[in-house]
């Protein structure tokens, strides 16, 4: 199958692209990036490969490498324009996170909020991690003047996880942890008709799911919509997502 993957030109998180990439690969599918423009390889948060601080709060390894092995790719070295895309011709869409300052172009694109649009009534297979979901509760249905989120079950990056990490890293890296003055849960849980749908899932800091352990990992799953919190969640995400297009 087709998988589309929006991106944006720079700073998207490495494990939430490469993992699901790489297991959507080896499954047999054919995953295509977009970016903005097209044409040109997009380039994920640098400080998630050496090390926000002292080496520390950056992708795992193997995550690490599947992300070294995608940059050879072709389909990510030429990706298409966002005007390029034509939803209905992709059988999947995945809306990856991060949170440095670049994914604002991703986030806040009405462009590709319209295409999103479009696929989100094709009722296939949509996955959104962490602030990948951003770019759902920011989609408004044409016909009902709401988010698409507005009546699903959803996660996404929890406000305890992102209040944390600012707090832990701001004397380094400023407001790097704060891609908007809003959290996310914030602005997801605006999006639905009713709160409750949130789910914000265990509490976690630090243990990461892995390609043999999803014991510390969250997804939700409503229908063909499946979301999940941050990079801990992202072999999880990618085995439910591949699974939805079975």
């Amino acid at each position: 199958m087709r998988i589309l993957l929006p991106l944006p030109d720079r700073d998207f998180d490495v494990t939430e692209v490469a993992v699901p990439w790489r297991l959507l690969r080896d499954a047999g599918h054919d995953v295509v990036f977009a970016t903005e423009h097209g044409g040109r390889s997009p380039q994920a948060d640098p400080l998630l490969l050496t090390g926000v601080l002292f080496g520390q709060l950056g992708a795992e390894p193997e995550p690490a490498e599947f992300y070294r092995e995608l940059t050879g790719e072709a389909a990510f070295r030429a990706p298409l324009g966002w005007d390029a895309v034509k939803p209905e011709e992709y059988d999947g869409l995945l809306l990856p996170g991060g949170h440095a300052p670049g994914m604002r172009q991703y986030l806040g694109s009405r462009a590709l909020q319209a295409k999103v649009a479009r696929f989100w009534a094709t009722g296939r297979p949509v996955g959104a991690i962490c602030h990948g979901v951003l770019v759902l509760a920011r989609t408004i249905e044409p016909e009902t003047g709401r988010s698409v989120l507005a009546g699903r079950r959803t996660t996404c990056l929890p406000k305890y996880m992102e209040r944390s990490a600012y707090y832990l890293t701001a004397w380094r890296r400023g407001r790097y942890y704060r891609t908007y003055s809003a959290y996310v849960q914030d602005e997801v849980v605006a999006a639905l008709d009713d709160p409750a749908r949130f789910e914000r899932g265990p509490v976690e800091l630090r243990r990461r799911g892995t390609a043999s352990d999803d014991t510390p990992a969250f997804v939700v799953q409503d229908g063909n919509y499946l979301s999940a919190r941050w990079p801990g969640d992202a072999y999880l995400f990618a085995r439910r997502f591949t699974a939805m297009l079975a």
